[in-house]
């Protein structure tokens, strides 16, 4: 994520800073107008830049999912883009906005001279440079809203799924309007039609409801149970477009066309029938309500499979590290569920759950059946009411000092933070640390 990010904004910096280097400026233009004007340009190129690459990330790229990640990650990568363009479009307005500030200065000795456009192109830019104002107050409000997580996800999702795609054509009408006319001439120029077709495309998607069409598949619900407090065992059977799916994969669930899609991880192996089966934990109003809402023979819709916490990709021949935590355990479920066929090809693996009561945990009664039946992995329930909590220190040293192993990880990112530190604070060689990065809001 990091890498794609900072890799983005260098190539926008470097095109804006051929341009500033090639570019004549009057010889009587003060330094801190030519400084404003660029650095308002610059923020400008970042903000839409940020902007464009959450709109393409928006549309699921699947194409993306192995250089990220997954698509866990694809998400987290929107997030952040999200945000940065954001505080790049905060920058741009501040930069624009100290105008006065610098007359105080300086005066208006020194200014840069506006182009000389045609009325009716002069009266397009001043659309555009009033409509990119009121669009970036939308846009902040919206960002704000999208970190708060206590706002409702039903009208944050509708918001996100329609408003932000119109606000991003918004600004990119004032992105190409604005823009100066010699960029079109320039690198900068190719690298802004691009982002802005890139962009149009992802929001344009969005708004005609397009994104994962062609992942989607129907059904019906074949039973709803509750295996344990606060926790719904449900699972579909699929007739028609699904694809079958690796173990630790996860999909996008509609039961509800009003309530629209959640992401759920699929706790089953495939079994080659088109059921599956999703074991969902009560995190809010919607899920709290599934229990009783569901029904055996209503249909529901799955969009996908996603995700790389592929069983595939463990490194057979590296010690095998797994720790879940509370519903955090579905793929690993799903992963030992599709070992039974064959016990023998089971990597060499230490599986560590941890619950806070190992007696009344539902999730614990089914690891110990799965994990019966092969005899390479070796379970670990830790329960906190029984005293045998997690050992993180103690086991994050035990991966240091192996000649060589890996960590996969799923559970609560509070969990997952403790054990980065501990692996860390053992130095000695990096250890590859496999997480589900659920958090797509």
């Amino acid at each position: 994520m990091k890498l794609l990010l900072s890799t983005i904004a260098a190539i926008v910096a470097l095109a804006w800073g051929f341009d500033v280097a090639t570019t004549i400026f009057p010889v009587d233009a003060h330094p801190l107008w030519i400084g404003r004007q660029e650095a308002m340009l610059l923020t400008g190129l970042l903000s839409i830049a940020m902007m464009s690459l959450a709109m393409l990330l928006a549309t699921r790229p699947v194409w993306l999912e192995a250089p990220l990640g997954g698509m866990d990650r694809v998400y987290r990568t929107h997030k952040w883009a999200g945000i940065l363009a954001g505080l790049f479009a905060l920058a741009h307005w501040l930069i624009k906005e100290s105008g006065s500030l610098v007359k105080t200065l300086i005066g208006t000795g020194g200014r840069l001279p506006k182009g000389d456009f045609a009325n009716w192109y002069n009266n397009l830019r001043h659309l555009a440079e009033d409509m990119g104002e009121w669009a970036f107050y939308a846009i902040i409000a919206l960002i704000v809203l999208t970190l708060w997580q206590r706002f409702p996800y039903k009208p944050w999702r509708f918001i996100h799924r329609y408003a932000m795609p119109a606000l991003y054509l918004v600004l990119a009408f004032h992105a190409a309007l604005l823009s100066p006319p010699d960029y079109w001439q320039q690198p900068v120029g190719a690298l802004v039609a691009v982002m802005l077709l890139v962009g149009v495309y992802g929001a344009g998607r969005s708004l005609l409801g397009s994104i994962g069409e062609s992942r989607q598949a129907t059904g019906e619900i074949v039973s709803v149970e509750q295996p344990g407090s606060g926790l719904t065992a449900v699972t579909c059977r699929l007739r028609h477009g699904w694809r079958g799916h690796r173990p630790g994969q996860f999909a996008f669930v509609t039961f509800d066309a009003g309530e629209g899609a959640h992401p759920f991880t699929i706790a089953s192996a495939d079994r080659g029938d088109g059921s599956i089966t999703f074991q969902i934990k009560a995190l809010g109003d919607y899920t709290r309500q599934l229990a009783t809402r569901l029904k055996p023979g209503q249909p529901v819709r799955i969009e996908g499979p996603y995700g790389c916490f592929d069983l595939a990709r463990a490194d057979r021949q590296a010690q095998q590290i797994w720790i879940a935590g509370g519903v955090g355990v579905t793929p690993f479920l799903a992963w030992l569920e599709a070992l039974q066929a064959d016990p023998a090809a089971a990597p060499a693996a230490e599986l560590h759950y941890c619950t806070r009561d190992r007696d009344s945990d539902p999730f614990a009664i089914r690891l110990e059946q799965l994990a019966a039946g092969l005899p390479n992995i070796r379970l670990v329930i830790h329960g906190d009411r029984q005293g045998q909590p997690l050992d993180a220190q103690g086991l994050m040293r035990q991966a240091q000092t192996a000649k060589r192993s890996e960590v996969w990880f799923c559970g609560p990112s509070g969990l997952a933070a403790l054990l980065r530190q501990k692996l860390r604070d053992s130095g000695g060689r990096a250890v590859p640390f496999h997480q589900e990065a659920f958090e797509m809001r």
